[in-house]
């Protein structure tokens, strides 16, 4: 099946850069293309794309308020923000709005195109550097979320939960907890249902906020 994707950038040529080398997959289509986050939500409506490389710093409607408008309702395309890191603290925010995945500008072509095809599977994306400042910024934040919600997991749903949150992918999960990695996914999609959230990163941000786990160092 092939994967429709847009790309939101406010500079021309990155914006063409990124089409072309989407464009070139033979299972990724560049179905639209957007200078703000106004355009990007309106072409968004009207083509309705299942992935969007998004870009935060642009005139006018940044990408962090366009993430938040077309994720709202849970039901718009997958958001996979791509930001210059040494200028761009908003990881956390662009998480919280609904963004599936994270990558750096500078990031190989490679790294790009497995972002998209992880986001739109219905994974969670996160560049290492990025996991970083994301645990960084919930280390000076207290949990806001009910405890309750993880009411309804079972122990052995919490603890597979609590390896998300660390950053450990299915295999090394299963690896950990001495079990096939099948039934790691079982174990994730049982619990992405039961919490109500559409992929591992919000997964994550849920664990956090309603203290399962903390970042280290913190109490």
């Amino acid at each position: 099946m092939t994967v429709r994707v847009m790309v939101v950038d406010d500079q021309i040529v990155v914006r063409a850069g990124f089409a072309a080398i989407i464009g070139a997959e033979p299972d990724l289509e560049v179905v639209a293309e957007a200078g703000d986050g106004a355009e990007a939500v309106e072409r968004a409506r009207e083509l309705a794309p299942d992935v969007v490389v998004m870009d935060i710093r642009m005139p006018g409607m940044d990408g962090l308020t366009a993430t938040r408008l077309l994720t709202s309702d849970g039901e718009g395309p997958r958001v996979l923000v791509l930001t210059t890191f040494d200028q761009d603290a908003y990881v956390h925010d662009a998480l919280r709005a609904g963004a599936s995945g994270f990558l750096l500008k500078d990031a190989r072509a490679d790294e790009l195109l497995a972002g998209i095809r992880v986001v739109a599977s219905g994974d969670g994306m996160l560049a290492p550097a990025v996991t970083r400042r994301l645990i960084d910024a919930f280390a000076t934040t207290t949990p806001d979320a009910d405890p309750g919600l993880l009411d309804g997991l079972t122990a052995r749903e919490r603890e597979v939960l609590g390896e998300i949150a660390a950053g450990r992918s299915n295999a090394e999960i299963a690896d950990g907890l001495g079990v096939t990695t099948g039934t790691v996914k079982s174990h994730v999609n049982a619990l992405l249902t039961k919490l109500g959230v559409r992929d591992r990163v919000q997964a994550t941000i849920l664990a956090y906020d309603a203290g399962l786990v903390r970042p280290r160092g913190t109490r």
